[in-house]
């Protein structure tokens, strides 16, 4: 009898496929549709997987939001601190794409005379759920540097991925209230202090606010 030498063959079929490329066009999925109207088909087209290939990869919808949004983050942070950096010349416009609970001082400062910052501020609870535009938990708000003053306006609305580094209980709490008394479209200016009567205020926080003169 001749002795045959087994060869073990690996179990399953390797990866044919870039998963950070399918995490990208999922993210572009969450990112037009929101978490809770992305259903499991429109994640399959998206990514070009099959429901098994899927499954594998990422475990589960949730699993795979989760990916997309840390892809997310990274990608906002990165663009950020290409347009923060303080070599560059002030800017006309930062356009911030994650909501945020606060201001951040960067922003401000990085804008020339005249400049706008479009602003979303979010509350914790504003991508837990479908959009309510009766009850926003989240708006745009447009600020116009003024010298050492800054403008602002409401625009609408908004659900948005939350902005990693730029979020904060004390900021969180006091929006949400905000957000529930209503107001926000009385806005008209965004202050880099709290000492302001509580009146005047839509919003304050530690070191800001957003007042109504």
């Amino acid at each position: 009898m001749t002795d045959q030498t087994l060869t073990q063959l690996p179990r399953g079929r390797p990866r044919s496929f870039d998963t950070e490329a399918a995490v990208e066009r999922a993210m572009g999925v969450f990112w037009s549709r929101g978490y809770h109207a992305t259903a499991l088909p429109d994640l399959l087209r998206a990514t070009k997987l099959s429901r098994g290939s899927l499954y594998a990869a990422f475990g589960d919808k949730h699993s795979l939001f989760l990916r997309a949004l840390d892809r997310y983050i990274a990608n906002a942070l990165t663009r950020l601190d290409i347009e923060l950096d303080p070599r560059r010349e002030p800017a006309d416009v930062i356009y911030v794409n994650a909501g945020a609970s606060r201001p951040a001082d960067a922003w401000l400062d990085g804008l020339k005379e005249g400049g706008r910052l479009i602003l979303p501020l979010t509350t914790a609870r504003n991508f837990a759920g479908p959009l309510e535009f009766s009850r926003p938990s989240g708006a745009v708000f447009r600020i116009t540097r003024r010298g050492g003053d800054y403008d602002a306006d409401f625009v609408g609305p908004i659900a948005v991925f939350p902005c990693e580094g730029m979020r904060d209980e004390a900021s969180e709490q006091v929006l949400a209230a905000a957000f529930d008394k209503g107001g926000y479209r009385d806005v008209k200016r965004l202050r880099r202090t709290d000492d302001v009567p509580g009146e005047d205020c839509w919003v304050k926080a530690s070191g800001w606010s957003l007042t109504y003169h």
